[in-house]
């Protein structure tokens, strides 16, 4: 993790290379694309000069931040709460379920408010970068539960990707874990995470979600956290996240 006195501002395109997003040269591609944004506006001019300590630093959306110490926390969200870190309309968020953090966190990608399951929470904003987007190719798991029974056809057409506000989803891999007269139990497989997909692709074959729960992000798993607790990962599982992202 990039680490820098609070008193000094350095080059936007070098605090990204050294934050361990891309290379210096890749960054200036990325800031003349518009893809960084500084404080809520865009950048697109190169020699920038920022403080980590008090910019809001993100690439894509995402946030990258230069701490002392990288902090690396799992949830397991419960039903109800927003994936945010302040609501305007003073709404339940996961950030009240963390506790004493000894610094700023900020949750990795989303989970809907009616989903559940794995969250990753870190300051270590180059990781985050990589975990969500989709050139890394970083699996998540999720336990869906449906209405009815998906045929064989019609699970098959989720594997190959269907058409979603007009841009096609990523193959993806497709498991029926359990069913009942009623509804199924499918494991979905998926190295991308655009909003609502896996509610929407099985709007697509007619068998809508009534549960969601994500089990694992690469090497990160669920296990048998209750739902609402957190804990610290491991070093093993930190290293393996980082050898999962590049």
């Amino acid at each position: 993790m990039y680490k820098i006195s609070k008193d000094t501002k350095i080059r936007l395109q070098k605090f990204l290379a050294h934050a361990g997003v891309c290379s210096r040269r890749a960054a200036e591609t990325l800031i003349s694309s518009g893809r960084v944004s500084i404080d809520g506006q865009i950048i697109t001019k190169l020699g920038t000069r920022v403080d980590p300590y008090t910019n809001d630093i993100r690439v894509d959306g995402t946030r990258i931040v230069g701490e002392k110490s990288p902090i690396y926390i799992l949830l397991n969200k419960p039903r109800g709460l927003l994936t945010t870190v302040h609501d305007p309309y003073g709404r339940p968020t996961v950030m009240g379920l963390l506790g004493k953090v000894p610094g700023r966190v900020y949750p990795v990608g989303r989970l809907d408010k009616d989903s559940e399951g794995l969250l990753l929470f870190t300051n270590d904003g180059a990781l985050a970068y990589r975990l969500l987007h989709p050139s890394h190719k970083v699996s998540k798991t999720y336990h869906v539960t449906v209405k009815g029974i998906p045929s064989r056809a019609e699970l098959e057409i989720l594997r190959g990707g269907v058409e979603i506000e007009g841009v096609k989803t990523l193959p993806c891999k497709i498991k029926v874990l359990s069913t009942l007269s009623h509804s199924s139990v499918i494991e979905v497989i998926l190295r991308e995470g655009r909003k609502r997909q896996i509610k929407m692709m099985f709007n697509t074959i007619g068998h809508p979600v009534t549960r969601l729960i994500r089990v694992e992000m690469g090497p990160l798993k669920l296990g048998r956290l209750p739902p609402g607790r957190s804990r610290e990962l491991t070093t093993s599982e930190i290293e393996s996240l980082k050898i999962a992202v590049g």
